[in-house]
């Protein structure tokens, strides 16, 4: 890897942005047609940050089972699309070819055996130099131009020519590691439309007057949070909740986050509930408490909803509520045995932010999906122009989604680069 100043040059390629697509695209090029001239380019000094922090540092590389409903923002039939051009199984047998053999763990999700994301990066790296790419580090590009049908990137420490450019530059989560939001204005100067972004996959900020989070920072279950948009359900998320000191986290509340995020922004009336007992409905949770009551007539309200849920937040919520923990649940009244059940299937989770883009592991928005072709990952607006990975509108669920959209739009954009070239440039 190189981080000394290049000099300035022509490529039949250039990719901006070493990141998990970036990386893909060069990579494939350079097998599909191997005299193609490819250039990647990064700002950083050491590229492959996200990478390396992913996963709490153990890369989430895919997920056993991927399709276009896992994920959001522009056209699933575009995104269904690109995902059959490059499967999850093929991004596993991928990795195990470069030397990264990957395990399942639960919900599906593929991690490297060893557990290192720095056998991911270090696997891509090696790949990338053996497959002839030229990687240039601290090469951070300031604007992308044409002339004369070439592209002219600029970059702080020279300018390159290229006869394509991928944008492969990612959102603004975690700009800790690079991620500056700079490959939008790019679009938008060469033709693009920017769909708003917002943080996805993030921490939520509850009420401290209002929300439990406090009383049961630390506990972690399993429940179904319901999005509530314009008074109505518009999405149900299944998953573990954890609750925090700022709030709730967990993979329910980050997949949730985009949701509530992209309706404020939009200017919705939004709320989001949580279901203790999923998939359980009003009436059943009801029922069930009447024949618990009944078959111990002596147990506390407390010990009986606790039947339910962890005791921390049993207490809390009866506290909240207005139900003595300590009667009879026998004695419990009607009104105060349906305010529980209610409780229970619908309780209001208070967000009033999230924890922002610091915390957020993608960014929901960005290059409007319509404007590209899923075949080729072409853009519709400046011929040769190329975009991939979280720089478009597609966000995934938590999971390893989000990295096999940026295998597969690589994978995509690389195969139909071998076609803009019948022989290397002069």
């Amino acid at each position: 890897m190189s981080s000394q100043p290049a000099a300035p040059g022509a490529f039949d390629v250039i990719v901006v942005g070493a990141g998990a697509a970036g990386f893909a695209t060069a990579i494939f090029a350079r097998r599909f047609h191997p005299t193609l001239r490819v250039l990647l380019l990064d700002g950083a000094r050491k590229p492959g940050a996200k990478i390396l922090v992913s996963g709490g540092s153990r890369c989430n590389v895919t997920n056993r089972a991927v399709g276009e409903q896992d994920f959001w923002g522009g056209r699933r039939t575009a995104i269904r699309r690109v995902l059959r051009a490059f499967t999850s199984a093929d991004a596993i047998a991928w990795f195990q070819e470069l030397g990264v053999p990957l395990h399942e763990e639960p919900g599906g999700k593929m991690f490297p055996d060893s557990n290192r994301s720095r056998d991911v990066l270090d696997a891509l790296v090696r790949e990338a130099d053996a497959r002839g790419v030229a990687l240039l580090a601290d090469h951070r590009v300031v604007d992308i131009g044409v002339n004369d049908g070439r592209f002219l990137v600029e970059t702080r420490r020279g300018v390159f020519s290229g006869g394509a450019v991928v944008v492969a530059t990612g959102g603004q989560s975690l700009p800790k590691t690079g991620s500056d939001g700079g490959g939008y204005e790019f679009a938008r100067r060469l033709g693009h439309t920017i769909v708003e972004m917002t943080p996805a996959l993030v921490p939520l900020v509850l009420d401290e007057q209002t929300s439990i989070h406090r009383e049961v920072t630390g506990v972690s279950q399993d429940v179904s949070l319901s999005v509530w948009i314009d008074g109505a359900v518009d999405c149900r998320i299944d998953g573990s909740l954890l609750w925090t000191h700022t709030g709730a986290s967990g993979p329910a509340a980050m997949n949730a986050s985009r949701h509530w995020l992209r309706a404020t922004l939009e200017g919705h009336p939004v709320r989001v509930t949580v279901n203790f007992c999923p998939p359980a409905a009003f009436d059943e949770i009801d029922q069930r408490l009447q024949r618990h009551a009944l078959a111990s007539p002596r147990a506390s309200t407390q010990s009986l909803l606790a039947r339910f849920i962890t005791a921390s937040v049993a207490s809390a919520i009866l506290q909240r509520i207005g139900v003595d923990d300590s009667g009879r649940a026998a004695q419990l009244e009607r009104d105060e045995r349906r305010r529980l059940a209610h409780a229970l299937v619908e309780w209001p989770l208070p967000i009033v932010a999230t924890r922002g883009y610091n915390f957020a592991e993608a960014t929901a928005g960005g290059v409007a999906l319509d404007e590209i072709d899923p075949g080729t990952m072409a853009s519709r607006r400046c011929p040769g122009l190329f975009l991939v990975g979280e720089v478009l509108d597609v966000d995934g669920r938590i999971g390893g989604f989000n990295f096999q959209w940026a295998w597969s739009s690589g994978f995509v954009a690389a195969r139909a680069l071998q076609n803009l070239f019948d022989k290397p440039a002069v």
